[in-house]
């Protein structure tokens, strides 16, 4: 049976959302001692669990959206992931000046990537 146009564009688009997750895992793995500071500016205990912890579940849950494998778990675990994540390390509402603008525009791009999670999980159900 061919793979129509709507299968590719599904693919395509859970390749680079999951892809983002997994790449963006990898990279926490190479920048523990700064993101494991910031996770404890923020009063969140035993930072460096809760690093490795979330940077585990985003390279698994990615993968699996990446492969197509129980992709509404993946999607909406990626969704509370993101939200947490923006919670914790992106309180624009205690910033003034650029810091501010910087924690806004990640928050927005955030919030779009919830809003591309939840197409994706709504699509497999």
């Amino acid at each position: 049976m061919p793979i129509g146009t709507s299968e590719i564009l599904l693919m395509v688009g859970r390749l680079l959302l999951g892809g983002l997750f997994v790449f963006a895992g990898i990279r926490h793995l190479f920048i523990i001692p700064p993101v494991s500071q910031a996770i404890a500016a923020r009063g969140i205990p035993m930072p460096k669990l809760v690093l490795l912890a979330g940077t585990a579940f985003e390279i698994a849950a990615g993968l699996l959206l990446v492969l197509g494998i129980m992709v509404p778990f993946a999607a909406l675990g990626l969704v509370l992931f993101t939200l947490a994540a923006s919670v914790m390390l992106m309180n624009f509402w205690s910033m003034q000046g650029p810091a501010r603008e910087a924690a806004v525009n990640g928050w927005q791009s955030n919030i779009a990537i919830v809003g591309g999670l939840l197409i994706a999980a709504a699509h497999s159900l």
